[in-house]
């Protein structure tokens, strides 16, 4: 049986700073907390940027630049760099920092959807920002745009300029057959590495029906020896991510996906989630993946390629 790769989605654009004193915004947190990560056994670490003042998503070549050099200096994870930057972004902002950064690996949102993120915003708390509360409860008339003009363009820029590999994010059936058409374009070159995504509103709900579906038809829609891994928000994360790997796929976890360690708990890190995912791993018999194994598994240039 291959080996597990471990991604860990440091912080992402979708939980803001007064939901948890752990979501690293900061740049010296979002390095220190990558590192850490990796040390735990992450394979891959999933990164977007924040605005250091206030940590709000960002998609800034700059706010990138102030953590990355030290993330690569400190540890031989994968660094994929999000084109996905946040769903109120134009594309042109979203690729500012992978197009500076040349990173090995990218994620790529596979649809057009919504992405409704307001329910979040009915909890009471005391916002530690202005712009939070706004953000949130405006995502019950929001449209996350991944046209095919869009997901072609960053293929060419990313991909067959820069020699990037994918992360393809699919949200729902519809999300699998666009993969697809790419690869009868001749725009996507195997390894094939699919990022199931479960329980963002808007999106396919966390059910283990609905992966078992998605694995078969990903299966035939591009061969056996595609790879999947799963990621799930909130409290489906672990579950979901343990039958990812009872059937054989890769696992994602971290702050971006989900605040929480347990029930009630806050997860204090990213690495605290990782270790949990990696010892329920072990415990099936499977090894986790070295960055290095990940490499090749996934066809990578590798980190000396980059602009990092």
């Amino acid at each position: 049986m291959d080996k597990t790769i471990i991604s860990c989605a440091i912080t992402g654009s979708i939980h803001t700073p007064s939901m948890s004193p752990h979501l690293p915004w900061k740049p010296k947190d979002i390095a220190a907390q990558s590192i850490e990560a990796a040390g735990a056994g992450a394979t891959i670490l999933h990164l977007h940027a924040r605005d250091p003042n206030d940590g709000r998503p960002s998609a800034s070549a700059d706010h990138f630049g102030a953590f990355l050099p030290q993330i690569a200096a400190e540890c031989d994870a994968v660094i994929n760099l999000s084109t996905g930057g946040s769903a109120i972004m134009t594309l042109e902002d979203r690729l500012a920092g992978p197009l500076r950064f040349q990173p090995e690996m990218c994620s790529l949102n596979m649809g057009t959807m919504n992405f409704a993120l307001y329910p979040t915003a009915e909890k009471e708390r005391d916002w530690l920002f202005d712009w939070e509360e706004p953000f949130l409860r405006g995502t019950d008339d929001l449209v996350f745009k991944n046209t095919p003009r869009d997901i072609a363009g960053v293929l060419k820029l990313m991909g067959h300029e820069r020699g990037a590999r994918f992360e393809f994010e699919c949200y729902d059936i519809g999300h699998l057959y666009m993969l697809r058409h790419f690869v009868d374009r001749s725009l996507i070159e195997k390894p094939i590495f699919i990022q199931f995504v479960f329980g963002v509103l808007g999106g396919m709900g966390p059910d283990p029906e609905t992966l078992d579906h998605m694995i078969a038809l990903a299966r035939k829609l591009f061969g056996e020896d595609v790879m999947f891994s799963v990621l799930a928000a909130g409290r489906h994360q672990i579950p979901m991510a343990t039958l990812s790997a009872e059937r054989g796929g890769h696992v994602r976890v971290g702050l971006e996906d989900n605040l929480m360690i347990s029930k009630g708990v806050l997860a204090p890190s990213n690495a605290a989630q990782v270790t949990q995912i990696r010892e329920i791993v072990e415990k099936m018999g499977r090894a986790i993946a070295t960055p290095d194994e990940a490499r090749a598994m996934l066809g990578l240039k590798g980190r000396e390629n980059t602009a990092i």
